[in-house]
């Protein structure tokens, strides 16, 4: 277990800055700053307040300080047989736990193991007056009243500085495998709807325009039923297709382009209509658009579909990148940024211009 207990001296440091009225910009592994809007203020940097703190492989539970690389997790959790479930994101060397957990992104396992938000059970924070704060546990069931930990996961730090998380973990699946089809995005899209509601363990379900890829993970005899029941190519590498849509290290996403926005969106709703270049994961829950269509237009085609859009990479940063809240959920955010951030020194603007 590591030492690098940076808690006490970051409390000092955010209770400094509120007293001077300086605004703070959070920062661990560098890997997400491009995610939400551009912002300003003194750096903090997290990652060196860093360790596994607690990690018990018969319960399916580990706490870990915010700073820890994923890396390190992982190595941890495999030499277990178990993983984190909810599959987060890398976009480069050095990604924190604490990145993960802030930003709320779950990689292509999602809908079918949930999301980071599912499975954080606990967290530990400091809020914009350098106070503690912890949330929840080590335990599933041990909250009454509001899950603040939900509410942090996602926050992109606009709340408080993540310190700790405690999370649920899986083990990893007996075998696993993963198909390419060459079907239609909707036809392919239900056919993997209907093998999973039959009991075939998919794990993973993306059209990149060209062809269907399906992940099954699960018993070898499930595994070995559902590739039966798909058909389709057997990829020889697994892992290879699944981790590059993760990580955005298909071609897709590191060629030069439009913006790239990110659009969730119910299952089978319909398809995003804007011009450009899409690739659907998630079993057609969440696509990514290349395109050079105003804002506007992007986010009322995502309510249109009874969802959202984010501008992920590209575009102006200064503008608009999530979805507009109506008026009365924006004044409910602002309430909750002021109780945790009264004087708006955390993160200011990441998430919306003016909290």
């Amino acid at each position: 277990m590591s030492e690098h207990d940076q808690a006490e001296d970051l409390a000092q440091r955010i209770a400094e800055a509120a007293r001077e009225g300086t605004p703070l910009r959070l920062q661990g592994g560098g890997t997400r700053g491009f995610l939400g809007r551009e912002t300003g203020g003194t750096p903090l940097e997290l990652s060196g307040h860093r360790g596994i703190v607690n990690y018990e492989p018969t319960e399916l539970i580990l706490t870990a300080r915010a700073g820890t690389p994923l890396d390190e997790i992982e190595a941890a959790l495999a030499e277990q047989g178990q993983m984190m479930p909810f599959e987060p994101p890398r976009f480069g060397d050095g990604t924190t736990l604490g990145g993960a957990i802030a930003t709320g992104l779950s990689g292509p396992r999602r809908p079918w193991a949930g999301a980071a938000r599912d499975l954080v059970l606990g967290t530990r924070v400091v809020n914009g007056k350098g106070e503690y704060m912890r949330f929840g546990g080590e335990v599933m069931k041990n909250v009454a009243g509001y899950d603040v930990s939900r509410l942090v996961t996602g926050s992109y730090g606009t709340l408080g500085a993540i310190l700790e998380v405690s999370m649920k973990v899986l083990p990893l699946p007996e075998a696993e495998a993963s198909l390419t089809l060459a079907t239609g995005e909707d036809e392919g899209f239900r056919a993997v709807e209907a093998s999973y509601r039959d009991g075939v363990p998919v794990s993973g379900a993306a059209h990149d325009g060209s062809a269907l890829h399906v992940r099954l993970s699960g018993t070898r005899l499930a595994v070995d039923a559902g590739l039966q029941r798909l058909g389709g190519d057997r990829d020889e590498d697994p892992a290879a297709f699944w981790h590059a849509l993760r990580d955005h290290r298909l071609a897709f996403f590191t060629a030069d382009g439009p913006p790239l926005w990110r659009l969730s969106v119910p299952m089978l709703k319909g398809v995003p209509e804007l011009p450009g270049e899409r690739l659907a994961d998630w079993n057609g829950q969440l696509h990514w658009v290349r395109t050079d269509a105003p804002a506007a237009d992007v986010f009322r085609e995502a309510a249109r579909l009874g969802g959202h859009a984010t501008l992920f990479r590209g575009g102006d940063g200064h503008d608009e990148v999530f979805q507009p809240l109506p008026a009365p959920i924006r004044r409910l955010h602002e309430q909750v940024k002021a109780a945790f951030d009264p004087d708006g020194i955390l993160n200011p603007g990441r998430l919306y211009a003016g909290l």
